[in-house]
């Protein structure tokens, strides 16, 4: 049985996501894998990539032959270098890690609290009249005169 690494295909229309996968060459792209090693998202910025470096060693041991794109991530990452006994890359841009929303959430609450005000200065105040129209009285012509 021919064994390749590959991608398989997950996620919606113009959102592609990929895992990379061990599986029998003769199967379909999204079809049956042997063992998941790891997860590549083209469309995050920096790409996602991930990748179980001990079990790719080990299937590239054993003779699993990766795809074009697998190989091109391989050497991304440093697998494939470190298989063949090459010098490493340079590291890979990771995204920072996401903001703790509950850390956010209680931080501006004690902003919120600490203001003292009721919170009159976030509203826009209302729009004033003019004096002139408010103060002067619309003229009425007299009862004689008309």
């Amino acid at each position: 049985m021919a064994v390749k690494i590959k991608l398989k295909r997950l996620g919606m229309i113009r959102n592609a996501q990929y895992r990379i996968v061990i599986a029998d060459s003769r199967t379909k792209r999204d079809g049956r894998a042997i063992e998941e090693i790891g997860l590549y998202h083209p469309k995050e910025n920096p790409s996602r990539i991930e990748v179980n470096a001990e079990r790719a060693a080990y299937w590239l041991g054993v003779g699993a032959q990766p795809t074009e794109p697998v190989l091109k991530l391989l050497k991304l990452t440093g697998d494939w270098q470190k298989f063949k006994g090459e010098p490493a890359p340079a590291p890979l841009l990771v995204a920072e890690p996401a903001p703790d929303r509950h850390a956010l959430y209680e931080a501006a609450a004690k902003e919120t609290l600490s203001g003292g005000d009721t919170g009159t200065a976030a509203t826009t105040p209302k729009k004033a009249k003019k004096k002139e129209e408010a103060e002067t009285p619309a003229e009425t012509p007299a009862e004689g005169e008309v």
